[in-house]
C-alpha cells in the first residue's frame, strides 16, 4: 500500500500528532485493517517524546461511519463467535497513551465510528452531522467499552438513552450534553482541536499532564486512594526539572521549556504504563 492508500495515516508538527481515518470513499468504514494501523500508530506516538498531544480525525465529510458492512447481512453472524472481540483496539486504546488524546469529528460518526471517540479524552464534533450508537438497531451489542466510557463522559441516565434507543443526534446536542467540549462547523473542527493540541503542547509540562490522565482514567479509586496518588505524584513531580521551568517561566513571562519525558520520567510504581496494568 502507498502512504496515501493506507487505511491510518500520521503527520507530526511542533508536537501534535495528526492520525487521519483514511478510506475516504466509504466514509472511512472500519476495517481490520484500519484498526491494526490505529493500534501501532498509537503505541508508536505513544513512545515518541516528540509528540505531545495526539488529534484523531477523518479523511473527506466523515469521521467514521462504523463497521465495515461490506460482508452484508453476514457481517455479524458466524458459526459461533469465537475469534470475535467487542473491541479491536484491545491491544492499545487512545487513553493507553500517555499524551491528551482530542477526537476531531468532522463529520458523521455511526456505531464503533462514534464508540471509538468515547476513548478519547476531548471531543470536538461538527455541529451538523449525524451521530448515534446504533447497534441496538442492528440487532447487536454497543462495543468498544462504550457501557464503561459513556456513562462517565454523560451520566447514567443519558447515556442510557443514547445506547438503549440507538436515535441519532447532531453535535450541538453532543455539546449541550458535554460529551463534545464544542461543536463548531465541520470546516473549523480541525482548526480548532489543533489550536487546542497546540496550547497542551506549548503550556502543559508532558509528565505532568500524562499522570493527570491517568488519574482521570482510573477505574473510579476512592477519594481517599486520589488523595494517595495525588501527593505521592506531587513528589515525583516536584523531583523534575519542569515543576522549577514551569513557576520560572511563569514569574519571567516567557513560554516555558519543558523537557520532561514520558518515557523517562515516568512515576513507575505509582501509576501504571497503561491503566490495566498493576501500578
Amino acid at each position: 500500500m502507498s502512504a496515501s492508500t493506507d487505511p491510518v495515516l500520521v503527520e507530526v508538527d511542533a508536537g501534535v500528532a495528526v492520525v487521519t481515518l483514511n478510506r475516504p470513499r466509504v466514509l472511512n468504514a472500519f476495517s481490520r485493517a484500519m484498526g491494526e494501523g490505529l493500534v501501532a500508530a498509537l503505541r508508536r506516538l505513544d513512545a515518541d517524546d516528540e509528540v505531545r498531544v495526539v488529534v484523531i480525525t477523518g479523511a473527506g465529510r466523515a469521521f467514521c461511519a462504523g463497521a465495515d458492512l461490506s460482508g452484508g447481512g453476514g457481517t455479524f453472524t458466524g458459526a459461533d463467535g469465537s475469534g470475535f472481540r467487542s473491541d479491536p483496539l484491545h491491544r492499545f486504546h487512545p487513553w493507553d497513551v500517555r499524551k491528551p488524546v482530542i477526537a476531531a469529528v468532522n463529520g458523521h460518526a455511526i456505531g464503533l465510528g462514534l464508540t471509538l471517540t468515547f476513548q478519547c479524552d476531548l471531543r470536538l464534533m461538527a455541529a451538523d452531522a449525524r451521530y448515534g450508537v446504533v447497534q441496538v438497531r442492528r440487532g447487536v451489542l454497543p462495543d468498544l467499552h462504550a457501557h464503561w466510557t459513556l456513562p462517565r463522559l454523560v451520566g447514567w441516565s443519558r447515556a442510557a438513552e443514547i445506547l438503549l434507543t440507538g436515535r441519532h443526534f447532531d453535535g450541538r446536542d453532543a455539546e449541550r450534553w458535554g460529551l463534545a467540549v464544542a461543536a463548531p462547523p465541520a470546516a473549523e473542527v480541525l482548526p480548532r482541536a489543533l489550536a487546542l493540541a497546540g496550547e497542551i503542547a506549548r503550556e502543559t509540562a508532558p509528565v505532568s499532564v500524562g499522570a493527570a490522565k491517568r488519574l482521570l482514567w482510573a477505574d473510579r479509586p476512592g477519594r481517599h486512594e486520589i488523595d494517595r496518588l495525588e501527593t505521592a505524584l506531587h513528589r515525583h513531580l516536584f523531583g523534575l526539572a519542569d515543576a522549577r521551568e514551569g513557576v520560572v517561566a511563569h514569574l519571567e513571562d516567557r513560554p516555558p521549556r519543558w523537557t520532561g519525558s514520558v518515557v523517562h520520567d515516568w512515576p513507575h510504581g505509582l501509576l501504571p504504563d497503561r491503566p490495566e496494568d498493576p501500578a
